[in-house]
Parts: C-alpha cells; sequence; structure tokens
C-alpha cells in the first residue's frame, strides 16, 4: 500500500486472511481520504495506519488547513462513511490534534 498512497503506512497486527470485503473497504477509504488531503487540504504530510485488532482501524491522518467549519460533506466524505457501515463499522471524520484532518474508520472483522 505504501507504493500507491506514495507514504509510509504504519501496521500493527497481523493483516494476512483479511476478508476481501475488509480490505476493499479499507482500501477506497484510504484512498479517499488521500485524494481529499492532497486536493483540499494543502498538507505536507500525511500518516496512514492500520492496526488489527478486535476490528481493522484505519487511520489517515493529515497536517493540512482541516475542514472549514461551513464545509459541506461530499460524495467521498458520504461515500467513507458508507463503506465502514455495509460492513456494520463507523468511519467519523474530523480535526486532528494540532490541526489537520484525520479520518478514523472501525471496520468489524
Amino acid at each position: 500500500m505504501e507504493e500507491l498512497a506514495g507514504t509510509p503506512v504504519e501496521v500493527s497486527g497481523d493483516l494476512g486472511g483479511l476478508p476481501a470485503a475488509v480490505e476493499v473497504a479499507a482500501y477506497r477509504i484510504v484512498q479517499e481520504a488521500l485524494t481529499n488531503a492532497r486536493k483540499h487540504s494543502g498538507a505536507a504530510r500525511i500518516a496512514i495506519a492500520l492496526r488489527r485488532e478486535t476490528c481493522l482501524r484505519v487511520t489517515v491522518t493529515d497536517d493540512g488547513a482541516g475542514i472549514p467549519p461551513d464545509a459541506r460533506a461530499g460524495v467521498g466524505l458520504a461515500s467513507m462513511r458508507e463503506r465502514a457501515a455495509e460492513l456494520g463499522g463507523t468511519c467519523v471524520v474530523g480535526e486532528a490534534e494540532g490541526g489537520g484532518t484525520v479520518v478514523e474508520a472501525e471496520l468489524p472483522l
């Protein structure tokens, strides 16, 4: 994924044997978060973390401008939430500690 993302990916836990639907959802959520960060935020750094616990936790954090308070949720943000919800999971987009944006998804296994 690092080659596709163009940024390091922090991995915790064994990602082998994930259900295909979880792999696809995680990939698409990361892809959309990266697109948003590169297109809208002016971020200098983007970090991706994948953690396998009782679920797969996907976190994409950038140090960009963040989401303006008056911003409308677009198709990309809605699609990330829908992908997680289809699996019974969640996806939350908010302000990162210290500025920027964080996308946090939890995908049940």
